[in-house]
């Protein structure tokens, strides 16, 4: 079931997705080595709270943290720990706030230090694959536009899409109708509609498209063990086309300090 939202539920939504933002940009300011990412996880969790909001994913489905804190050749749901970034690490941080009756959800893979060309150019191709879906979500399209917009991106760069793990709908709960998977063909799928509120978040890999699910029921990483990267939007549907809930420009601002 697809959930459209009102006017006034999307700006709900917009607010807690600038949360998450806000709290992206904390978290990056505190990026560097010798930083564990469970001190990270701290810092997400007491940011949120001071803003009024709960972590969404902290207690979700049994999750023991206020992160998802992914290094290297973690794909996405690491979970926060004693690891201490080094130099030359990227790492995703995918976070959620739930306020208000409603969710937000985003992700942003950083550097820590100087990192290799190779890994620069793999995330910065993850975030264009991220735009270019992102231009296609609007009324008339199907999410096949979005998902194939992604998956010319990033194979056109010589990388590969991760297929186990999808974007999805978003408003009172995390996850909602429809998935929005990284690769497929244009044309195909839900049809969009002005009101609907979605996850575009491509999870991209510098080596083989197949992934490996740990012992500890959550991480996700490259079987390879090559690097990959994430990023994520909330994205708004309207009659005028994708209105992004997200705002990297506060992280990067943060970064740039």
């Amino acid at each position: 079931m697809i959930y459209l939202k009102s006017e006034e539920e999307i700006e709900l939504l917009r607010e807690n997705n600038l949360l998450v933002s806000a709290t992206l940009a904390e978290v990056g300011r505190h990026i560097a080595p010798g930083v564990t990412t469970k001190e990270l996880d701290r810092i997400a969790e007491e940011f949120i709270r001071s803003h009024g909001a709960v972590p969404a994913f902290l207690g979700y489905n049994g999750y023991p943290a206020s992160l998802c804190v992914s290094v290297n050749e973690n794909v996405v749901h690491g979970i926060p720990s004693d690891y201490a970034l080094k130099e030359g690490d990227i790492v995703s941080v995918d976070c959620g706030t739930f306020m208000k009756g409603f969710v937000g959800d985003s992700a942003y893979t950083f550097a820590v230090g100087e990192i290799a060309p190779e890994v620069r150019a793999l995330l910065d191709t993850t975030k264009e694959a991220l735009y270019k879906g992102t231009e296609q979500a609007r009324p008339g399209n199907r999410v096949g536009d979005i998902s194939a917009a992604v998956q010319y991106c990033a194979e056109k760069a010589g990388y590969s899409v991760v297929r186990e793990l999808v974007g999805h709908g978003l408003g009172r709960k995390m996850h909602e109708d429809p998935e929005v998977p990284n690769y497929g063909a244009r044309g195909r799928g839900p049809l969009l509609k002005a009101g609907m509120v979605i996850c575009i978040e491509p999870m991209i890999n510098m080596g083989t498209k197949q992934v490996v699910f740990e012992r500890d029921g959550w991480t996700v990483r490259t079987r390879d063990r090559k690097p990959s990267a994430h990023f994520e939007f909330a994205v708004a549907i309207t009659k005028d086309g994708p209105d992004v809930l997200t705002d990297f420009s506060v992280i990067e601002k943060a970064l740039n300090k």
